[in-house]
C-alpha cells in the first residue's frame, strides 16, 4: 500500500468522509446534464466513491441503475452503502470491474493519486466501464503539485482526460464543463469535468 492509500485509508480519510456527509442537490446538478450526454445507463461504478454523495445524486436521475461504489476507508463505505448497491472495499489502484458498468467514474479521486500511479488507475477507469467514463477532476495544462492542507504529495492537478485520450485510441470526447465554487445556487469545488465514450474499432 502506498502512502496515499495509507493517508486515505486512515484518520485523515474519516475525518474527510465527515466533511463532506450531504452536498446531495449540489451533486444532482453537477451530474444532471452529464446524464442527459448518456444514454441507457444501466449500471455505474464510481472509483473513489467516499461517503456517496455522487452515489446519492445518480440514484434520485436514474432510480433503476445499479449502482457500486470502490472506496478504501471504512467509515466512508458505511455511509456510501446507503446509496449504492453494492460498496467494494479495495484501492481503486487494484480493482478490476468483474462486470464493466455503462458508466465509471470519478470526481476528486485522481487528483490525490501520485503521478507515478496515475496508470493503474486509468487502467481500472477504463476497465470499469462497457461504454462512458467521466472524470470530475482539478485540471492544469500542464502537470503540477498543489499543497493540500498543510501536506505533500497528496494533490496534483493535470489534464486527466487528455491523457485517457491518448493513452486509449478508442475513446472520444463526448462534452466537458466546469463546475464553479461560487456557484450562488449549486457549489462544487472548481471541477472541469469531461465525458468520454468507447467507439468501436474500425
Amino acid at each position: 500500500m502506498n502512502e496515499q492509500e495509507q493517508f486515505w485509508q486512515g484518520e485523515f480519510g474519516t475525518e474527510y468522509t465527515q466533511r463532506n456527509l450531504g452536498h446531495i442537490a449540489s451533486n444532482v446538478a453537477f451530474f444532471t446534464p452529464i446524464v442527459r450526454l448518456t444514454r441507457n445507463l444501466k449500471s455505474v461504478i464510481e472509483l473513489g466513491c467516499g461517503s456517496g454523495g455522487n452515489l446519492a445524486a445518480l440514484r434520485s436521475l436514474l432510480p433503476q441503475a445499479h449502482l457500486t461504489g470502490v472506496e478504501i476507508n471504512a467509515s466512508a463505505r458505511q455511509h456510501a452503502s446507503q446509496h449504492a448497491n453494492e460498496v467494494v472495499a479495495a484501492s481503486l489502484l487494484d480493482f478490476k470491474a468483474a462486470q464493466p458498468a455503462d458508466f465509471s467514474f470519478t470526481k476528486g479521486v485522481l487528483i490525490h493519486i501520485a503521478p507515478e500511479n496515475l496508470e493503474r488507475a486509468y487502467t481500472a477507469l477504463y476497465g470499469a466501464s462497457r461504454r462512458y467514463i467521466m472524470v470530475g477532476e482539478y485540471y492544469s495544462p500542464k502537470p503540477v503539485e498543489i499543497d493540500y492542507r498543510g501536506h505533500a504529495s497528496r494533490l496534483w492537478k493535470r489534464d486527466f482526460a487528455a491523457d485517457l485520450l491518448d493513452r486509449y485510441t478508442d475513446l472520444r470526447l463526448v462534452d466537458y464543463g466546469f463546475a464553479w465554487r461560487r456557484d450562488p445556487n449549486f457549489r462544487q469545488d472548481d471541477l472541469n469535468w469531461f465525458l468520454l465514450e468507447k467507439t468501436p474499432q474500425a
